[in-house]
C-alpha cells in the first residue's frame, strides 16, 4: 500500500476523480501522512517495527530511537544473549545500589512507567552495546509511491477515511453537511473496532501472550 492507493480511494469518496482535481495530490498527500500519524496515536500497534536500538554508555537510563512513540520489547543484546524484563521498583528496593554497578553487558531492562521512549539497563552498557527490540514507528513523511511500512494493507479503507475527514473538513460546505464527521466517525470507530477484535486472536486462551496488546 502507497499513498497514492490511498488518495485514489479517497478521491472516489470525495467525487473527484477526473482532471482537473479540485484536490491537488500534493494536498492529498500532505493529508495521508496527517492521517498516518493520526492512526499512529490511536494505533500504535499497527505501527510496530523490529530493529538495532543503539545504547549509550555508562548509564542507566536509555533512550529509544528518535522516530520511536513508545517502547514495546527489548529482546536481547545483538548477537548475544537475551535481555529480561524485571520490575525497577523491586529492584531499587532489594538492590539499591545496582545504579553504580560497574559497566558491562546488561542483562535486565525496566520500563520508565512515566516516559514510553524511556527505559533502564541493568547493569549499564559499556561502549557499543547495541540491542534488538521492538517499538511503535512515528510514520515518516511518505512521498506518493513509498510503501507504507508496517501498516497492513487491510487498513486502506480506514486512512482514506481519514483523508476525506480531512479534505470535507476544509469546505465549509461539507462541515454543515455533516459529511466530514461523517468520515472521521467511520475513521475512528474502525480502528477501534480492529483493537477490540484483538482480544479473539491475541490472548491467552488463543495461545498468544495478552501483553502484545498495547
Amino acid at each position: 500500500m502507497t499513498p497514492a492507493d490511498i488518495i485514489a480511494e479517497a478521491r472516489v469518496l470525495v467525487q473527484d476523480s477526473r482532471t482537473p482535481y479540485r484536490y491537488s495530490d500534493t494536498v492529498l498527500l500532505g493529508f495521508v501522512n496527517q492521517t498516518l500519524r493520526r492512526m499512529s496515536i490511536l494505533r500504535p500497534d499497527l505501527f510496530l517495527v523490529i530493529g538495532d536500538i543503539p545504547t549509550t554508555a555508562n548509564t542507566v537510563i536509555q533512550s529509544c530511537p528518535s522516530d520511536s512513540l513508545r517502547l514495546v520489547e527489548i529482546f536481547q543484546i545483538k548477537n548475544g544473549d537475551a535481555v529480561t524484563e524485571v520490575n525497577r521498583e523491586v529492584l531499587d528496593q532489594m538492590s539499591p545500589g545496582w545504579v553504580n554497578e560497574a559497566a558491562g553487558t546488561p542483562l535486565n531492562f525496566m520500563r520508565h512507567v512515566r516516559n514510553p521512549n524511556k527505559f533502564f539497563l541493568y547493569p549499564r552498557p559499556a561502549t557499543g552495546v547495541v540491542l534488538v527490540g521492538e517499538y511503535a514507528q512515528v510514520p515518516p513523511a511518505y512521498t506518493l509511491s513509498q510503501t507504507i511500512v508496517a501498516l497492513p494493507d487491510a487498513y486502506l479503507p480506514v486512512a482514506a477515511d481519514g483523508v476525506v475527514f480531512l479534505a470535507e473538513s476544509v469546505d465549509n460546505e461539507h462541515v454543515n453537511s455533516g459529511r466530514a464527521k461523517l468520515f472521521q466517525d467511520s475513521f475512528n470507530q474502525t480502528l477501534a473496532a480492529g483493537l477490540q477484535t484483538r482480544t479473539i486472536t491475541d490472548t491467552e486462551d488463543a495461545g498468544l501472550n495478552p501483553r502484545q496488546v498495547i
